[in-house]
């Protein structure tokens, strides 16, 4: 699908193109021009994150996000801010495990003014030493309030649990002791190592064309040459283990998680379906027999997602520590049973039609638009375009269904976690 140096390569997402060119550098540029609209949502896309990160470093991806706002050599942070205030643009980012994005939305008048604050922040960065010093002290106090989410601590507890000693097990946001030890000099070297044009999209979707996205880029970003370098990284190895994490909280939090597929493997779709089916919406299994029919949980949930050579299926669940024993006997229940007697026709139909609507309304967001165009390039070295999804998706069988269920709902296979004011509990003897 790459259309070669400067060349654009065309496709089609529900009826409307997306280009792609790429540049010299080996930046790439995707854009998808909406007509009807008068946004433009702009995202830059590293293809980094805190799995490269060595241990002693960890957070210093998450670190170097928060750093790009903090000021560059012809704006301090506040001018950045009002910039975008004073036309009324939106603008964030965030830091995963394997990727990086900063992202803005603007008018489509101000569409050159988003791409000069983005290269601003990404290439002028001042990074500079006492900004560095209050900055940590910003993520200190986030690694704390996350501390205090035990929805969030059992959950990296499962993962950290699931792929032991590796860095897809660990959290983006780092440790403190990491997060306090990183200076400037390890924050310019982790940049330059990492954040490179070969390695990078630029993305757009709104009331824009492919020319202007290019020539933008061209303009701001023509001149950014840099190969980095990186070590190729082995996938984790999964176990099946218990993990407990005894905090002083009214309810019990508990989490189930196993090995899934990768982001780009076709076994993904069954296994979306599947994750829906048991707990993506409130007419799902655990749903209805966990809340509905048993009254034991206000929050109870399924989720599903994908890394290059990995990914992580989960089942959440929060209840009063009296209760606990009671909701995994329902959850190994329901799983059980799936695995044993498949899904109806009924179900696949409807969980088939709410994965179709879920993503054709969001084709209403350029945002949205913009976050598949910029990832699955990134991710995936093309764009998949929620035509696609919606046409595997309807294709998905009972028997797919089924054998993803012997996949992801093999007790064996599961690390049992949770998070609560006991000492101790039997988590996987109630689950069995």
């Amino acid at each position: 699908m790459n259309g070669g140096h400067g060349v654009p390569a065309a496709g089609a997402w529900a009826g409307t193109p997306y280009r792609i060119t790429t540049l010299p550098s080996g930046l790439r540029v995707v854009s998808e021009t909406v007509p009807g609209v008068r946004s433009v949502t702009l995202g830059i896309w590293f293809r980094t994150g805190s799995r490269f990160e060595p241990e002693e470093q960890a957070g210093i991806a998450h670190l170097l996000e928060h750093m790009a706002f903090k000021g560059t050599e012809s704006r301090s942070a506040r001018e950045l801010a009002e910039a975008v205030d004073r036309v009324g643009g939106q603008m964030n980012a965030y830091t995963s495990k394997e990727d990086t994005s900063f992202y803005i939305k603007v008018l489509d008048e101000h569409f050159g003014l988003g791409m000069e604050i983005l290269a601003d922040m990404l290439l002028h960065s001042r990074l500079d030493g006492d900004e560095l010093e209050k900055e940590k002290r910003v993520i200190l106090e986030e690694i704390k309030m996350y501390e205090d989410d035990p929805e969030d601590v059992v959950h990296d507890l499962a993962v950290r649990t699931l792929w032991p000693g590796h860095p897809l097990g660990r959290p983006v946001i780092g440790f403190e002791s990491t997060v306090g030890a990183v200076d400037r000099d390890a924050l310019v070297d982790f940049w330059r190592r990492h954040y490179e044009p070969g390695r990078t999209v630029i993305a757009a979707a709104g009331h824009i064309s492919h020319q202007q996205v290019v020539e933008e880029v061209q303009r701001w970003f023509g001149g950014w040459v840099r190969a980095g370098e990186r070590a190729r990284q082995a996938p984790p190895v999964p176990q099946a283990a218990d993990a407990w994490r005894q905090k002083p909280v009214e309810q019990v939090h508990l989490c189930v998680v196993a090995p899934a597929a990768a982001y780009g493997s076709d076994e993904i779709y069954p296994e979306m379906v599947l994750s829906s089916i048991l707990g993506g919406a409130s007419s799902s299994r655990l749903f209805q027999v966990i809340r509905e029919d048993h009254g034991l949980a206000y929050s109870v949930y399924t989720y599903h997602g994908g890394y290059s050579d990995a990914g992580v299926f989960g089942i959440y669940a929060a209840t009063s520590p009296e209760t606990a024993a009671r909701v995994l006997e329902l959850v190994g229940r329901e799983c059980r049973k799936v695995r044993r007697e498949g899904v109806t026709a009924a179900e696949l139909a409807r969980t088939r039609d709410q994965i179709k609507a879920n993503l054709l309304m969001g084709l209403e967001s350029t945002g949205n638009r913009m976050n598949r165009l910029g990832r699955t390039l990134l991710m995936l070295d093309r764009v998949v375009t929620v035509e696609e999804v919606v046409r595997r998706v309807e294709a998905v069988t009972a028997e797919q269904v089924a054998a993803a269920a012997e996949r992801l709902l093999d007790a064996d296979r599961w690390v049992v976690a949770g998070v609560g004011p006991a000492e101790s509990l039997p988590l996987r003897e109630w689950l069995a």
